[in-house]
């Protein structure tokens, strides 16, 4: 009734080495991590350009900083100025929401400093709009 197997099976066996990486949970949530920061400060580096300010400019050094701790000291890319004018407040709710992701992933992983950086943002862009806007979205 059933046919005998005579191909090798695509499944690795317990204790045999497969030929593929394995990353760690760990190692996986700083990946997600990094993402989610270099995001945010891709949009922060968007808004300074737009609406230049000093709390924006430590934001983007220390968003930086943390993303560069998390990828082995690499630096991240930085956004320029995109040509059409978005809305300032399209772009803080974007980095609200991408904050949020980013604490989400700090406190899954334990990391306090970028923890602690994710909420703060998250503060700063909600804080900058405007209470019913906010609400909204």
């Amino acid at each position: 009734m059933y046919e005998p197997i005579r191909a090798k099976s695509v499944h690795t066996m317990a204790g045999t080495p497969s030929d593929f990486p394995h990353r760690s949970r760990e190692e996986e949530l700083d990946i997600q991590l990094a993402g989610h920061l270099a995001a945010l400060l891709a949009v922060t580096d968007e808004l300074r350009a737009l609406a230049p300010s000093d709390d924006l400019d430590t934001a983007a050094a220390r968003l930086a900083e943390q993303v560069a701790r998390l990828r082995g000291g690499r630096t991240p890319a930085r956004a320029v100025a995109s040509g059409g004018e978005p809305r300032l407040a399209a772009l803080h709710r974007r980095a609200h929401a991408l904050a949020g992701r980013a604490l989400v992933v700090a406190a899954s992983r334990a990391d306090t400093a970028a923890a602690i950086l994710a909420a703060q943002r998250m503060d700063a862009h909600a804080s900058s709009l405007e209470p019913r806007e906010f609400a909204a979205h």
